[in-house]
């Protein structure tokens, strides 16, 4: 298998921290594995996670992805780009240097998985507010990522269309739309985009699980609308896309009322769920019910790219940032994942 690449996100925040752990706590799971980013924050955020006592965790810089495999273990492998910093930036502090790191982490990563050059991408969380003030046009990992693959295959953005996917043990969603205004959110739910979530979610799923999956699709409005009672949304638009998803084979159902779909979907104490994955109408809709399962297991997918990447679910964490106590399940569960597609 071709090298993994996980990209250190905004070094202000946790992503130093819990990489250096998932070294430290699984050394067989990140065996062939890397880091994209600045040698000097990563050693810093391992500088805090050892402390007294702890086993010891050297960066070993490469050249080279192929060489994240003559890395011994518990060592991690670091390959630098952009611009090398002899000064960290402050913990927990939004700042263009910041973002700018993150931002040329990721950008590496997606041309090099493009190229073929490594299997997955595993991205540590940056920030937003960060990325925008090093002035990256692009609100998230997500948009970066189709921006890459635009280019990479002289396309336009919207030729290729990707959605987000958050998963746990319990239950997935996919979203219609990602990181928009609710007003934007709700004029985004049209028989055009509910389809392509659709296909986007059939064809991808399909590949992670090996069979066709059974989609359930949540309403916009409470109740699913009620036949028109309190919105037409699931008249005009929701239904019409899942009769035609329906037409090309795709198993969808629907549309649900939000506020009961995702116990019917969850898998829990024992049982199989209703549905392998709820296609939820907006960003809250969807990840509320994901991250109330617990954060610590959650892992974000996107869907629809022609290259895998995954992310755990959680954000920077300003506030833990450099204290030593963030917790690398989520990075170690988007590990497995990735691992896991790049197999598919």
């Amino acid at each position: 298998m071709k090298p993994l690449a996980i990209t250190l996100g905004d070094p202000a925040g946790i992503g130093g921290e819990i990489i250096a752990k998932a070294w430290r706590a699984a050394p067989q799971l990140t065996e062939g594995c890397f880091v994209v980013g600045d040698l000097a924050h990563l050693r810093r955020a391992c500088a805090v996670v050892q402390g007294a006592g702890q086993l010891q965790l050297p960066v070993a810089v490469i050249g080279a992805p192929a060489q994240a495999f003559d890395v011994p273990p518990r060592c991690i492998p670091l390959l630098q780009v952009g611009t090398v910093h002899a000064e960290c930036v402050a913990w927990g502090r939004i700042d263009s240097r910041a973002g700018r790191i993150a931002a040329d982490a990721v950008t590496w990563a997606a041309r090099a998985a493009l190229r073929g050059d490594i299997a997955a991408i595993v991205t540590a969380p940056l920030h937003k507010e960060a990325l925008a003030a090093a002035g990256v046009e692009f609100p998230g990992h997500t948009e970066l990522l189709q921006a890459e693959a635009a280019r990479h295959f002289g396309r336009t953005v919207r030729d290729v269309p990707v959605r987000m996917m958050l998963a746990n043990e319990e239950l997935r969603t996919v979203l219609v739309s990602i990181h928009v205004a609710l007003r934007d959110a709700i004029a985004a739910v049209t028989k055009e985009q509910v389809l392509e979530t659709l296909r986007i979610a059939h064809a991808s799923l399909s590949r992670l699980l090996g069979r066709a999956p059974r989609l359930a699709v949540a309403g916009l409005n409470p109740h699913a609308g009620e036949g028109g009672l309190f919105g037409r949304e699931e008249i005009d638009a929701i239904g019409p896309a899942i009769a035609q998803a329906r037409s090309e084979g795709i198993d969808a159902d629907g549309p649900h009322p939000p506020d009961t779909i995702f116990m019917r979907a969850r898998a829990a104490h024992g049982r199989e769920g209703a549905w392998d994955a709820v296609i939820a109408m907006y960003h809250d809709q969807g990840l509320i019910p994901v991250k109330y399962l617990g954060v610590e297991q959650g892992v974000n997918v996107t869907l629809g790219l022609p290259l895998v990447r995954t992310s755990p679910d959680h954000g920077t964490a300003f506030d833990v940032a450099g204290t030593g106590r963030a917790d690398a399940a989520s990075l170690l569960a988007a590990l497995r994942m990735a691992r896991r597609l790049a197999a598919a």
